[in-house]
């Protein structure tokens, strides 16, 4: 039976690059908003050698949807990986869109695939390290791991004040505590559940957010490494974390982000905040 990867934001810059390694080895299922990206990315898939590729539009908000690719991911064989990359950073909606997309659509995503995990299967939930600079204590951290909640939109909208960049921020570090909740879930099945968390990435994503927020440029300015990651370095490390190579690792998070959450972290501590 194939071995299925089921990529959500399959026609982004990190999804694809995710689906050139992984499509190797198995069939691949993008699943994005948008016909005609998907549609794209799929040629661009094709001519790079993957032909077994497949696709299916979703919204990830929309829990039929995302039970829909569920199906379709189990009529094509045996779930390899959720590869969970959709999400909305803060130039692009507004908080309560944000919320609703990067966690109420984890939380959707994880749920219904929970349901076709055994063992050998792994969950990867791209994070940012944006959500690593957000203390990670205190009464909100009981509602960001519980992304189903009824009022959860309502209130992340009081605890985001309606600040998209705020939002996303507190929506990533939710990610990086719903993998962490979920680790048992996922166990009791054999199966893992990890995160990835990107830091500035050359992809169309993160060049409008570079060109839509300085603080951008302040990040890169103090990442160790001292320039913009590739899409390919997060799709290397996804690649990674899904292989039997990290068949130990389960509940935790990678940054990929050329050390700037560790020098950041640093900076501030000497300013004594």
């Amino acid at each position: 039976m194939a071995e299925v990867y089921v990529i959500t934001g399959g026609s982004g810059g990190m999804g694809k690059a995710i689906a050139e390694l992984v499509g190797k080895n198995g069939t691949v299922l993008l699943a994005d908003v948008s016909e005609e990206r998907l549609a794209q990315s799929k040629e661009e898939l094709n001519t790079k050698g993957i032909t077994d590729v497949h696709y299916q539009t979703v919204d990830i908000t929309d829990r039929e949807n995302v039970k829909a690719l569920a199906e379709k991911a189990a009529s094509l064989g045996k779930l390899k990986s959720i590869i969970h990359t959709a999400g909305l950073s803060p130039t692009m909606s507004d908080s309560k869109r944000i919320t609703e997309v990067n966690l109420v659509g984890t939380g959707i995503v994880l749920d219904e695939f929970i349901t076709l995990a055994e063992p050998g299967t792994v969950a990867v939930c791209i994070s940012s390290m944006s959500g690593h600079f957000v203390p990670k204590q205190g009464l909100y951290t009981e509602v960001l791991k519980n992304p189903l909640a009824e009022n959860l939109v309502e209130t992340m909208e009081q605890m985001a004040k309606g600040d998209p960049g705020a939002a996303y921020s507190l929506s990533k570090l939710g990610v990086l505590l719903i993998v962490e909740d979920q680790a048992w879930a996922w166990g009791q099945k054999g199966a893992r559940i990890v995160s990835v968390s990107p830091g500035t990435i050359n992809t169309p994503m993160g060049r409008k957010e570079a060109a839509g927020q300085p603080q951008m440029k302040v990040m890169l300015d103090n990442t160790p490494l001292g320039r913009e990651g590739e899409s390919m370095e997060s799709a290397t490390a996804v690649q990674f974390l899904i292989s039997d190579a990290a068949s130990y690792i389960t509940g935790t998070d990678l940054r990929v982000d050329g050390g700037t959450t560790a020098n950041m972290a640093k900076l501030q501590a000497a300013q004594g905040r």
